[in-house]
């Protein structure tokens, strides 16, 4: 399995929309390939000095971290699926992201242990 995952600062008035986004771009990743796509909006998230999440994405007073994955069967049906997912028409149409999308960070990782 891969995994594509990120981290964001959404603002917390935005949850609503936040919520309606992602499962619309859960619907259009999956129809790409992803096997499952998974959104978590941050509960227990604490401040750090030198490493944490909202200094990760510089989390503003008012937001709220958020995380989540997509499952793929492999590296390869990503890399090969991706582009064309953010290219999908209906990205488009959902209009701008209810977050700042500069502050977001995101990777690929290789399964080591799934137990």
């Amino acid at each position: 399995m891969y995994v594509m995952s990120f981290v964001a600062a959404v603002p917390t008035a935005n949850k609503d929309s936040y919520l309606a986004h992602c499962k619309e771009a859960a619907k259009i990743f999956k129809s790409h390939g992803a096997l499952r796509v998974v959104e978590l909006w941050g509960d227990m998230i604490p401040d750090g000095k030198m490493t944490s999440f909202p200094l990760a994405v510089a989390a503003k007073e008012g937001e709220t971290v958020v995380t989540g994955w997509q499952e793929w069967p492999d590296k390869e049906t990503c890399d090969a699926n991706m582009e064309k997912a953010m290219q999908d028409p209906r990205i488009a149409d959902m209009g701008a992201m209810p977050f700042d999308g500069a502050r977001m960070i995101y990777g690929g990782f290789q399964t080591l242990v799934d137990v």
